[in-house]
C-alpha cells in the first residue's frame, strides 16, 4: 500500500433504520470507538464512515460528536437547489454534517437508470460542496462472463469522474454487481486484477492517483474481511448488510492492517 494511504471502512445502510434503531447503532459504534481509544491511546488503523438514510443524518451528526466516525449521504442531486422534489443537494448534505456522499451505486444505476453522465454530475456537485465523492463502479455477472469486466469498469471510470478530482475529493468503490447482497465474492485474484486495473486507469485521469483510496464492495463480512483487505490496492471496504450490526462492522474495521 502506498505510504499515507489509510484504509477506509464505509457502511452503506441503504433503506434501513428508523430513528431509534439508527441512533442505537450509531451510539454503539461511537462507544466502541471512544472505548478503544481510551484503552490503547490509539484509534483503529482505518477511517470509519457510515452512510445512513437521509432522515437520520442530522440526528447522527450530533450523536457522533467526539467520535472518530465520519458521516455520509447515500446520494445527491447535481444541482444546488431548485424544483427537484424528493432530492437533496450536496450542499444540504454538507449542511447536515456530512463529509462524504456515495454516488453511482449499482442500485441507483439499475433501479433509477443512472448513467455515467448523471453520476459525473453528482460527483461534480459533491466536489463543489466540499464533500468527498465515493464513486461506485462495477460489472454485472453477464458482463464478467462475457470477458468485459475490465472494459466496463474502465468506461465507468472515464465517464463518471469529473476533471480536477484527486485523492482529497474522491474515493472509488469497486462493487461487482453480482456480488452485492448475494453472499458471492470474486476470487482474491479477480479482486487484485480489478483493483490494479482501476489504479492504472486512474493514473493520469486524477491527481495523485497513487494516493487515492479504492474500496472493495460486495458481500464483505467479518469472515472474509481479513483476506479481502490484504489484497494489493484494496484500501478499504464499502459494506452493506454487515454495516447494520455494530459488532460485524467493528470486526471488519479491526481486520485492517
Amino acid at each position: 500500500m502506498a505510504q499515507g494511504r489509510r484504509k477506509l471502512i464505509a457502511g452503506n445502510w441503504k433503506m434501513n433504520g428508523l430513528h431509534q434503531d439508527g441512533l442505537d447503532l450509531a451510539r454503539e459504534l461511537s462507544h466502541r470507538s471512544v472505548a478503544a481509544h481510551r484503552a490503547s491511546g490509539q484509534h483503529l488503523p482505518c477511517d470509519l464512515l457510515i452512510c445512513p438514510p437521509a432522515t437520520l443524518l442530522i440526528t447522527l451528526a450530533e450523536a457522533l460528536t467526539g467520535a472518530a466516525i465520519l458521516l455520509g449521504g447515500q446520494d445527491c442531486h447535481a444541482e444546488v437547489k431548485g424544483a427537484h422534489t424528493g432530492d437533496l443537494s450536496a450542499e444540504m448534505l454538507r449542511d447536515a454534517g456530512c463529509s462524504h456522499v456515495i454516488v453511482g451505486h449499482s442500485e441507483r444505476r439499475i433501479d433509477h437508470g443512472e448513467n455515467d453522465a448523471i453520476v459525473h454530475g453528482k460527483a461534480a456537485a459533491a466536489m463543489r460542496a466540499g464533500l468527498v465523492a465515493v464513486v461506485c463502479v462495477g460489472e454485472s455477472e453477464a458482463e464478467r462472463n462475457a470477458g468485459r469486466a475490465l472494459d466496463v469498469v474502465a468506461g465507468q471510470l472515464a465517464g463518471s469522474i469529473p476533471d480536477g478530482m484527486g485523492a482529497g475529493t474522491l474515493v472509488v468503490a469497486y462493487e461487482p454487481v453480482w456480488a452485492i447482497g448475494t453472499g458471492k465474492t470474486p476470487t482474491v485474484a479477480d479482486v487484485a486484477e480489478m483493483h490494479a486495473h482501476i489504479r492504472n486507469r486512474l493514473d493520469g485521469q486524477v491527481a495523485a492517483a497513487e494516493q487515492l483510496r479504492i474500496l472493495y464492495g460486495g458481500s464483505v463480512k467479518p469472515s472474509n474481511a481479513v483476506e479481502l483487505l490484504a489484497v494489493d490496492n484494496v484500501d478499504g471496504a464499502l459494506v452493506g448488510g454487515a454495516s447494520l450490526a455494530a459488532s460485524d462492522f467493528w470486526d471488519i474495521a479491526r481486520a485492517c492492517r
